[in-house]
């Protein structure tokens, strides 16, 4: 691995960041045009459907595993920022692979061109964030010292902020459901309190603290990605539940995604 990024140079991957980002703005702009066909979404027009654990577990497992290769064929592996960095991002992952998708209650199925497209951000997720840390920072760039310095302190305490109201934000949205259950409901609780798509908004601040604590361009990258992705997906939901519970959202003064904002 480290031999095939010694052909990559660095202008390529910034160039790659910047594909990256452009191509964000495309699926931002489309998503508000197009509702992605999953969870109360699914359509048939997506083509064939799987069922829904299975597919998640298939779209999470290939970021698990790329990062793993990329830092095991790494020259920093033992390099202590990088290593964390590593443990930080595969926390998250490893529950998304893993634990989340077999957690699901119902019998929801996922489009197989959602699953693949999925597996392809992914893919370019982990290329991104690992190439970065492990192959394209400058070598004396995370040192010890990384771990007393203002970014990597606040922005921990953010991502861990995060993955909790995302992992609580899951929990109530499970237990929404019985056994067997296939009906939806009004989320309540949590950071329901202030917007009908918590889990999403848990997931954003996540990402913009790795993005601190790790200071790096392709930290952000994944931020403007997260966004692209997850807030016109709100919306799709916040205009969905005024259809499906009217009185709730008439009575509560919730926004879709951010607190106050939106």
């Amino acid at each position: 691995m480290e031999h095939l990024f010694s052909y990559i140079t660095v202008d390529v991957f910034n160039y790659f960041l910047i594909a990256m980002i452009a191509i964000a703005v495309i699926v931002f702009v489309a998503l508000y045009f197009i509702k992605a066909g999953y969870g109360m979404f699914v359509s048939k027009k997506w083509g064939i459907c799987i069922n829904n654990k299975t597919a998640w577990a298939l779209m999470e497992m290939p970021v698990f595993l790329l990062m793993m290769l990329l830092w095991a064929f790494s020259s920093r592996r033992w390099e202590a920022a990088p290593l964390v960095f590593l443990l930080f991002f595969q926390s998250h992952y490893f529950r998304r692979a893993f634990l989340f998708p077999f957690l699901l209650k119902g019998k929801s199925r996922m489009p197989l061109s959602i699953m693949f497209m999925g597996i392809t951000f992914n893919l370019c997720n982990a290329f991104a964030q690992g190439g970065w840390i492990f192959y394209f920072s400058p070598a004396d760039y995370y040192t010890s010292d990384w771990f007393t310095s203002p970014q990597f302190i606040i922005g921990t305490i953010i991502f861990y902020g995060g993955m909790l109201i995302n992992i609580n934000s899951d929990q109530i949205i499970r237990n929404l459901r019985k056994p067997g259950d296939t009906n939806y409901y009004f989320p309540k609780g949590g950071m329901f309190k202030y917007v009908t798509s918590a889990h999403y908004f848990g997931e954003i601040i996540e990402w913009i603290g790795f993005a601190i604590l790790t200071w790096s361009i392709p930290g952000l990258v994944f931020v403007i990605w997260t966004m692209a992705n997850l807030v016109p997906r709100s919306n799709a939901i916040y205009n969905k539940y005024k259809l499906m519970f009217p009185e709730e959202m008439r009575s509560k003064k919730i926004k879709r995604i951010f607190p106050y904002i939106y």
